[in-house]
């Protein structure tokens, strides 16, 4: 792929992981050079559509909708329909696949009646859609913002670190806030969702209130969880050029150990419980095949209650996180940030 990130570029991926808002200054102390090259690496990756940083949204403020897995089968028109998915706001990762199906996507309904049409009638007759396979997430294990480049030494860790315990343990200005943003609060998450490294400051400027307010609304979203900075970027870039969707079909008994082990995998981005067969599915990204085989022969051979598995092998993503993707670079816009129909608490 174009632009390869050399090392230093992989270290500050690593360290933006770790720490996404951490200031330059920090990230540089971190990586050992100095906070201009830190600057100029990190606007060189976001100008060439390589990085951004995001804010992830919680569900609670999203919508009632859940996920859904969703399988099409559609012979020789996979990239057509997984286009037309993309149009769909409801479509947070939309990827053509090998295997299992030849389109594999997850669809997020702002409203649970909704699911209904959207999978039944808005999904299953797409042109060149022959059948839909669907299960309903019930849990996420674990989700892609958690997922890390290992990089960084026990002191890189440890110095992020500490940024991430200031922004967590930050007075948010009381227990008793509503659940749910509103107000300053709800212009300040859709900023941050767009812009996951937007400061207080910026904020102040562009919602017109003071820097002070900017600041305890900033911080009361980020200590609620209400919104999470995450970095998306394409694994193949980070040498992860093999990504695969593993559905497991696991003895009921066995189901939550399954998925607790397989979120601790080093390969997993996304592992989550599902009502239907497919009791887990593991989103996993691996540096090559022999790595994929020894995930599927080794690692899932070792798990109690696995009685089968289907195995997606993407071949393109078309879109992650609400973000669409042109030959492995985020699209020029970015996906929509409003906050009932996109970047919702999910993959």
């Amino acid at each position: 792929m174009e632009n390869a990130l050399d090392d230093d570029d992989l270290d500050l991926v690593a360290a933006l992981q770790r720490a996404p808002r951490a200031p330059l200054s920090l990230l540089a102390q971190a990586l050992g050079v100095s906070a201009s090259t830190v600057g100029r690496r990190l606007a060189r990756l976001e100008s060439n559509r390589l990085l951004r940083v995001i804010g992830q949204v919680d569900l609670s403020v999203t919508g009632e909708g859940t996920p859904w897995h969703v399988w099409i089968a559609a012979p020789g028109r996979a990239v057509d329909v997984a286009r037309r998915l993309v149009g769909m706001p409801e479509a947070a990762h939309v990827a053509v696949t090998a295997g299992q199906a030849d389109v594999y996507c997850v669809v997020q309904p702002v409203r649970r009646v909704e699911a209904r049409d959207l999978l039944t009638r808005r999904i299953a007759t797409l042109p060149g859609v022959r059948s839909t396979r669907t299960e309903l997430v019930l849990r996420a294990d674990t989700k892609s913002d958690s997922w890390r480049l290992p990089r960084l030494t026990e002191d890189q860790r440890r110095l992020l670190a500490t940024y991430t315990a200031e922004e967590r343990e930050a007075d948010p200005g009381g227990t008793d806030r509503p659940a749910r943003p509103t107000g300053d609060e709800l212009r300040a998450l859709r900023l941050l969702a767009a812009d996951g490294r937007m400061t207080a400051a910026q904020i102040s400027r562009e919602l017109g209130i003071g820097q002070s307010t900017a600041y305890r609304v900033t911080q009361s979203l980020l200590q609620r969880g209400l919104v999470r900075p995450r970095v998306e970027i394409e694994p193949a870039l980070l040498g992860y050029a093999l990504e695969a969707v593993v559905a497991l079909t696991v003895s009921p008994g066995g189901t939550s150990e399954a998925a607790r082990t397989l979120a601790r995998h080093p390969s997993a981005r996304y592992v989550s419980t599902n009502a239907g067969a497919f009791s887990v599915v593991h989103q996993g990204v691996f540096r090559d095949e022999e790595g994929l085989a020894a995930f599927l022969t080794r690692d899932l051979a070792e798990l109690d209650g696995v009685i089968s598995f289907d195995v997606s092998v993407v071949l393109q993503a078309l879109r992650r996180h609400w973000l669409d993707r042109e030959d492995g670079r985020l699209a020029a816009v970015p996906g929509p940030t409003d906050t009932g129909s996109g970047q919702h608490d999910d993959t």
